[in-house]
């Protein structure tokens, strides 16, 4: 068996939103440096509509935006955005995509990543959770905060759609609550701070 060369173990921030989710997106790309040495996921709780993000965020970032592929190497300063009609998941230091396994109702695809992200990922995570309906990502904060994550709420005054930050909030497991513009600040914050 061969050893993995190197571990990765850079900072994961899971960006999880729906509806409205763009704005706040492209807020928090905007103010945020290109070389923190973090990986960005886009969690957009899609179920069957074909996302356009990796069309529109390079726009916003100077930072590569990719679209996920089965096994795609997750690498820092990027960005990373989830297709339609699957869940995500992390292993061996790469993406893995599975069938949604929630194929009606409220989708639960960012509630599935950040699970994954506490099983599967040494470095330090970030879960932020935007503008959108329903509650997707507030069930698995808690586990965050349990391996040593932050937790990052959108302040529900600043979403086009606050269901989903106000779920995230009402779970009691939430550490900071700020707009786009104060989340770029405050994971800048997180990952200066725990450089060597």
């Amino acid at each position: 068996m061969i050893a993995k060369s190197v571990a990765k173990d850079f900072p994961i921030v899971c960006i999880g939103g729906s509806a409205g989710g763009l704005d706040a997106y492209t807020r928090l790309l905007h103010n945020l440096p290109t070389d923190l040495g973090v990986a960005f996921v886009i969690v957009n709780h899609l179920r069957t509509v074909a996302t356009s993000l990796h069309k529109i965020l390079p726009h916003h970032t100077k930072m590569p935006v990719e679209l996920i592929t089965e096994r795609l190497d997750i690498q820092p300063d990027h960005v990373f955005i989830i297709p339609e009609k699957h869940d995500l998941h992390v292993l061996n230091d790469e993406f893995r995509l599975k069938p949604i396994s929630k194929p009606r109702g409220w989708p639960d695809v960012i509630t599935v990543f950040l699970r994954s992200l506490t099983k599967h990922w040494d470095g330090i995570l970030i879960a932020v959770i935007v503008s959108g309906y329903d509650g997707d990502g507030a069930e698995a904060l808690c586990g965050i905060k349990e391996v040593g994550g932050i937790t990052i709420a959108q302040k529900p005054e600043t979403a086009t759609q606050p269901d989903m930050p106000e779920s995230a909030i009402e779970s009691g497991c939430i550490d900071f609550i700020l707009s786009p513009e104060d989340i770029a600040k405050e994971i800048k914050r997180i990952t200066n701070a725990n450089k060597k």
